[in-house]
């Protein structure tokens, strides 16, 4: 089932690290922030999660939880947000089911080699469980300020 704006999320469920759970209902009441990115410890990647960590605690003033979600292992993720000192949790998508879910795994060109790859995206979901806005194949600079910026606008118009 494919994510739609205005649309509840579908179910599922998935591990993060420090033992927590997450699903389609378990943080109804609080904007939700998912941001997929493609791999632990590349250039793109680390900067992205850097910028959320370091918004990190405007997000949660402006009333949102972030999760950060690849393809990696819980060890992968583990490591990388120890190093990072990242604030807020992973999600392991070690079979690419919220990645298939949220459409972000992509047919890319990599050293002329077609390969699938998750798309850098970033959805946004309000305290009802519906998707409120989506940015796909985006870019890392000033993204993370447009985030929050949404993630204020949500909470001052509830």
């Amino acid at each position: 089932m494919a994510i739609v704006v205005n649309k509840l999320i579908p179910e599922f469920e998935a591990n993060a690290t420090g033992g927590v759970k997450v699903s389609n209902t378990s943080h109804l009441g609080k904007v939700l922030v998912l941001y997929f990115y493609p791999k632990d410890n590349t250039p793109g990647c680390t900067t992205e999660a850097m910028q959320f960590r370091d918004k990190y605690k405007d997000f949660v003033k402006a009333g949102a939880t972030v999760f950060g979600v690849s393809r990696d292992n819980m060890k992968s993720h583990d490591e990388f947000k120890a190093k990072l000192e990242l604030p807020f949790e992973l999600i392991a998508d070690t079979e690419e089911k919220m990645c298939h879910m949220f459409g972000v795994v992509k047919n890319k060109i990599m050293y002329g080699k077609k390969v699938k790859g998750i798309e850098r995206s970033t959805f946004l979901i309000g305290a009802d469980g519906t998707l409120q806005q989506e940015w796909r194949g985006l870019k890392v600079p000033g993204h993370v300020d447009e985030v929050l910026a949404a993630v204020k606008e949500i909470n001052t118009t509830v």
